[in-house]
């Protein structure tokens, strides 16, 4: 039991320095500091963990699961080295700021992606159509 306790603390401990470091790339994407080679990847990871739509999806047992066990932290990874360390660590110290009062408020950040998995449902739909 207490291994099974041990796991959970351990994957939740995880998911909040995955919650804390999406939030440091999202800060760091709109610095004007940071060079624009390195807002893309981040760009593409916070579009990633934000779409409900996975590379894997969900409901095929484990597999579902595995794609955002390995593929988004590689993603944050990938995009960490990219953004200067400096930047990063004062964006990850506002990002914790976020947290504080619980999760931030801003359903307008949906949008764009929300626009895009539209636009790809129009598109299937009209060639489904004609």
């Amino acid at each position: 039991m207490t291994v099974e306790k041990g796991l959970i603390s351990l994957l939740k401990g995880k998911a909040k320095q995955l919650k804390y470091n999406l939030s440091a790339l999202y800060l760091a994407y709109k610095r004007k500091d940071v060079p624009m080679y390195a807002k893309v990847i981040p760009l593409i990871t916070i579009g990633y963990a934000l779409s409900p739509i996975d590379l894997i999806p969900d409901f095929i047992p484990v597999l579902g699961y595995l794609d955002d066990l390995i593929i988004l932290p590689i993603l944050i990874t990938l995009s960490i080295k990219f953004i200067p360390k400096p930047i990063f660590d004062e964006c990850k110290e506002e990002a914790r700021g976020l947290w504080d009062n619980g999760k931030p408020k801003k359903w307008y950040y949906a949008i764009p992606i929300i626009a895009v998995w539209l636009l790809i449902i129009t598109v299937i739909v009209k060639n489904i159509i004609t």
